[in-house]
Parts: C-alpha cells; structure tokens; sequence
C-alpha cells in the first residue's frame, strides 16, 4: 500500500492512466474488428473503407504510447495486404 503522498498520488495518476489506455486500446480493437469483418464477407469497397479510417488510430495509439510502432506497423501491413489481395468489384 503506497504511504507517502507521493506515492499516493503516483498510484492515482497510474489507475488514470490505465483507464484512458484501456479505452484507447479497446477503441483500436473496433476499427480492427470492422476491417475483419469486411475481410471475411469479402466486401472490397467496405474493407478498403475501414483500413483507411482504422490507420489514424492505430498511428494514434502508437503516438499516446498505447502500442509500439512496430506492432501497428506489421498490423496495417498485413491488414493492407489482405485487402489488396481482395478482388476488386
């Protein structure tokens, strides 16, 4: 248990923090799960759609230092493979 103020006031700023990286993190999730989502009907249009407005946030994850640079990069390089590889209507 912290005792000293500062302590104290760390343990606040800590349980501040994870809740805001927790929101972040789970916003992030959504965005990857609509791409998922359009990948598996295999709608090109919509999977394009998504990738494009899933990137910022992930890019934004890597700056609040959600995620690291190199997860979210090898993540949008495999998502934007995949709907590439999708046949265009």
């Amino acid at each position: 248990m912290a005792n000293t103020e500062q302590s104290k006031k760390r343990a606040r700023q800590s349980e501040a923090r994870y809740a805001v990286n927790k929101a972040r993190r789970s916003r992030i999730r959504t965005f990857l799960r609509k791409v998922e989502e359009a990948l598996a009907a295999g709608n090109t249009d919509a999977a394009a759609a998504a990738l494009k407005a899933a990137q910022p946030e992930l890019a934004r994850g890597v700056s609040k230092g959600v995620l690291h640079k190199n997860t979210v990069a090898r993540k949008m390089s495999r998502l934007s493979s995949r709907v590439k590889a999708l046949p265009t209507a």
